[in-house]
């Protein structure tokens, strides 16, 4: 009767603990600069600012407050419990990651390298390793990976979810070079949210049982693991809508997999080393798998012979209030049928106090609207169209380190690297007329 009382006053000390360690800081601080450099790049590139470095740094948290929350119920009705010490561990590994590709920050990459190492650690003779070695082969033996990776299997659904939910909110247009070296238009998304955890303490150790039987052990104490999931796509071919409903459709199916292959390994230990394999690997094959997609489909966000493709549309603008989507074509302005960028700008200067439009949606069917234009508004009513084919300034894209998202990357990349549509990446300005003045 006395377990509700006792788990409360744990999550107390939990929250504490989460409260006075730099890990949760390190989370948002890194999240706060990435939206940063978003805000920066669009500006660049579209010469206007889509999102809110702030606004989307607080929509992420707070999302990620609750599906923590959520997360957290999950793992302590399955019983994953964690010590202090996988804590450390676990984070230095993430942290390592990190450095070395930003894509790498991923619980999967983790706690697979660490069930990896695990696996090797097994053929070290017990005793054969003093001082702080010693101590660091006896802590990562003593790391329940089965239950990290159902915990790994949870965070990747919460993932799908968020993806579903928030992915095309958070997308943003490039001018990108198509695959006959022609400037297309596309679009990048990328997110990531901080969860907090509450995980249980293995039992033992004076720590209570619970009081019904969970899969994968564990007491009444709570420990907390702060922790960061997040994706990113890069898209020629869909609209952000689209590729986020299928990105979010393959976490589902990866988290899946993954977690009844983690439960087996916590039925039966010698599928361990399995299951974290195929954390890693499984994880690389959605990454690859968008990327040969994103390759076998044409763009869409490039001008056809009639009318000007719209790449982008400004939140709370006149096109936005009148219902003009991304993908679709604006054909007419005040009677100008358009056939060039520059066009569209003197087509609305024909009649400055207001503006006839012809446009043709997704089924090929034309719209038509007509709006008062007021000081202030938009000089193109809010509407980013998609580059020539011939545009000064493209993005080139490559995976990247954390350095990248403070805005330190440079250089050349391979074509097999521009391919990886699916990785988080850092995207650096790329202009063509200064690129052949070096030569």
């Amino acid at each position: 009767m006395n377990v509700i009382p006792e788990l409360l006053g744990s999550l107390g000390n939990a929250v504490l603990q989460l409260l006075t360690q730099p890990y949760y800081y390190i989370a948002l601080i890194f999240i706060a600069l990435y939206y940063r450099r978003q805000v920066v790049l669009e500006r660049k590139l579209v010469h206007v600012k889509l999102h809110s470095w702030g606004k989307e740094t607080w929509r992420t948290v707070w999302t990620g407050l609750v599906m923590g929350l959520v997360v957290s119920v999950a793992a302590v009705l399955l019983g994953v419990s964690l010590s202090s010490t996988a804590v450390v561990i676990i984070w230095v590994v993430t942290l390592l990651l990190l450095l070395v590709r930003v894509r790498y920050l991923c619980f999967a990459y983790s706690i697979g390298l660490i069930g990896i190492i695990q696996f090797i650690v097994s053929f070290v003779p017990k005793g054969q390793s003093s001082g702080w070695l010693g101590g660091l082969v006896n802590a990562v033996r003593e790391i329940d990976v089965p239950a990290l990776l159902v915990l790994t299997a949870l965070l990747h659904l919460a993932e799908a979810l968020l993806v579903r939910r928030q992915g095309a909110k958070l997308a943003s247009p490039l001018f990108l070079e198509g695959k006959r070296g022609k400037v297309v238009g596309g679009y990048q998304l990328q997110a990531f949210w901080p969860l907090p955890l509450f995980l249980l303490i293995p039992a033992g150790a004076g720590i209570g049982e619970l009081p019904w039987h969970p899969l994968l052990g564990g007491g009444l104490g709570l420990v907390s693991l702060p922790v960061i999931i997040g994706f990113g796509e890069m898209t020629q071919g869909m609209l952000p809508r689209h590729k986020a409903a299928r990105t979010s459709g393959r976490l589902l199916l990866y988290s899946i997999v993954l977690l009844g292959l983690s439960l087996l390994a916590a039925w039966w230990s010698p599928l361990t080393l399995l299951a974290a394999l195929a954390a890693v690997t499984l994880h690389e094959g959605l990454i690859w798998w968008s990327a040969l997609e994103e390759r076998t489909t044409s763009p869409i966000f490039v001008h056809p012979q009639h009318g000007l493709k719209i790449l982008a549309v400004l939140p709370e603008s006149p096109a936005q209030e009148l219902g003009i989507l991304p993908g679709e074509v604006l054909l007419k302005v005040n009677g100008t049928l358009l056939t060039r960028k520059a066009q569209l700008h003197e087509a609305l200067r024909m009649n400055p106090a207001f503006c006839k439009l012809e446009v043709q949606n997704a089924e090929g069917e034309s719209k038509y609207m007509q709006r008062p234009i007021y000081d202030g508004d938009h000089h193109q009513l809010g509407i980013i169209l998609a580059p020539e084919t011939d545009e000064d300034i493209t993005i080139h894209a490559y995976p990247s380190s954390i350095y990248g998202i403070v805005g330190m990357n440079t250089g050349a990349t391979s074509k097999r690297e521009q391919s990886l549509a699916a990785s988080s990446s850092s995207v650096p300005l790329r202009n063509k007329d200064t690129e052949s003045a070096k030569g």
